[in-house]
């Protein structure tokens, strides 16, 4: 990034359009702009949970996203480029697998609530889902590689596993949707 911001408001975008780091500009509301759009509010959104208390271990993995996410944004500011390696879906899945693990068995659906910590990542969990449908229309609109589609999906499944994680930090548990099948099965026990 030979380039750095030297001054913000350059009011090249007044008119509506913006620059790509190609240097092509496009309308600001193009699928390409609401995708790093939303990719950055994701970035933003855990950059909010980071100021929770967070177990060292999802600390640092929450780090190491935002700099991913980064890598998705760039990415996405030029057209063919790739930035986002494969590799960082597959640091996904490893965590996901390793924080699964030690969680209990859903037995219903889970309301997004309980720590503050945990219902920020759930927030993060559905920002991300957002960006994954731009991303997927984006690239049903034009080329683009599968690794940043593959990693909003994976990490929106990792946010949902860490917000369980966060419940159970200070021997918390899910909060629970309150189904009538849910109730009835108490009942009978």
């Amino acid at each position: 990034m030979g380039n750095r911001l030297t001054q913000i408001a350059t009011r090249t975008g007044d008119a509506g359009t913006t620059g790509l780091g190609n240097n092509e500009r496009v309308s600001k509301d193009s699928l390409r702009i609401h995708a790093l759009g939303d990719v950055d509010e994701l970035n933003s959104h855990l950059g909010l949970l980071l100021c929770e208390p967070l177990p060292d271990e999802v600390r640092a993995l929450l780090v190491e996203v935002q700099h991913q996410l980064f890598n998705l944004g760039g990415e996405l500011s030029i057209p063919g480029f790739e930035l986002l390696k494969p590799a960082a879906v597959l640091e996904l899945d490893e965590a996901l697998a390793h924080h699964n693990a030690a969680l209990p068995r859903l037995q219903e659906f889970i309301l997004p609530a309980g720590t503050r910590a945990a219902a920020q990542a759930h927030v993060c969990r559905t920002v991300a889902r957002r960006a994954e449908r731009v991303v997927v229309a984006l690239g049903n609109a034009e080329p683009l590689n599968d690794a940043p589609r593959q990693y909003l999906n994976r990490l929106s499944d990792l946010m949902f596993v860490l917000a369980r994680v966060l419940n159970r930090m200070d021997g918390g548990d899910d909060v629970y949707w309150k189904s009538e099948r849910l109730a009835r099965q108490n009942a009978t026990e």
